[in-house]
Parts: structure tokens; sequence; C-alpha cells
């Protein structure tokens, strides 16, 4: 079974990227498209880049380098739970992906994201070009959550509506599918 890396993208305290991505979570294992590996850019702790050589070299120095490597390296997809911050992307989620560079070719990643009005799809936008160039595929599909806040309830338990079940569906259906149709480029050359 291919393995969806779940990522929490957000590091704040108080963050409302657990609790959307804890229903993520739940969503992805009920779908049974995937295994599941949910990874907390906050308990990853990469520090900001502190490797000496470009990341397409893969002379990695540090261990959490290589420990990140080596997570990266087995997901078959990807899931980016993530957070608009002033119209972007956090700086957490572009400094976990620049510290790799082949271990993200050829492989889907889908976006649940969420803010204000906007429901994170500001940040998506700018994060595309960054993923288009480490050849990383974005599903079309995705899941939008405007006004987050307003789903999360006082003990921090996540509440989506129907729409929201219904978007993280179609999310995880078109995963699986650009899974398959890239699983042959990420073949090793004969």
């Amino acid at each position: 079974m291919p393995t969806l890396q779940v990522v929490i993208a957000s590091t704040r305290p108080g963050r409302v990227g657990l609790p959307v991505t804890e229903w993520f979570a739940g969503r992805a294992r009920e779908h049974g498209g995937f295994a599941l590996d949910v990874v907390d850019l906050a308990d990853l702790r990469l520090p900001f880049m502190d490797e000496p050589n470009h990341p397409r070299l893969h002379r990695y120095e540090h261990r959490h380098t290589k420990d990140w490597s080596a997570r990266v390296n087995a997901a078959d997809a990807f899931a980016f739970v993530m957070p608009e911050y002033n119209y972007g992307f956090n700086a957490p989620l572009k400094n976990a992906l620049d510290y790799l560079h082949d271990e993200w070719r050829y492989k889907p990643v889908g976006f649940v994201s969420y803010g204000g009005i906007a429901a994170g799809t500001r940040a998506v936008q700018l994060l595309k070009p960054v993923l288009t160039g480490l050849k990383l595929v974005a599903a079309t599909e995705a899941v939008n959550i405007p006004f987050v806040r307003q789903f999360v309830d006082d003990d921090e338990v996540f509440h989506p509506n129907e729409v929201l079940e219904q978007a993280a569906v179609a999310m995880l259906d078109e995963l699986v599918k650009l899974d398959a149709a890239l699983r042959p480029l990420r073949a090793p050359a004969r």
C-alpha cells in the first residue's frame, strides 16, 4: 500500500493545524487508499537550512537531514495541512521543502489549507511554483477551509461540514490516481 505523508506545516503554539490534521488523517485512514505517516514540523524541528552542500548532491552531513530524507523518500504522496500567513505560506514548510531535492520528485501533493476568507488558497498558489521546481505534482482537488476557527470547538476538535468532508474524499481519490500514474517515473533507471 502506498504511503501518504501528512505534513502539519504550522509550528505556532495554539495552532489550528493540529485539530485540522487529526480530522484529515482520520478521513485518510477511513478512505483506505494509503498507509499514513503524519509529520509535525513542530516536532521535526529542522533548523533553518544548515547543510553546506546543495540538496541535489545528496551529500547530507547532519543526522536531522538524513532522517528527513529517509522519511520523505519513503512517502509516495503528500498532503500539506497549511495555514496562510500574510497572503503566503509559512517559513517552516518552505524550509522543510528546501532541505531535500530528489526525494520529492514525481510524487503527488494535495493541500488542506485554512485561514480566513481566502481559506489559505493564496498560500497554496504561491507554493505551487516551488513544488514545480521540485517536480512535485499538485492535485487539482483540495480542501480549502475558510474562517477555520468556526469549525473548531472549545476542546480543540475540528468539526467539518459536508462540503469539507466531500473535498477530502475527492482529494484523496485524486492522490491515489496521481500516485499510480507517477509511480513509473520514480522507478530506478535500468
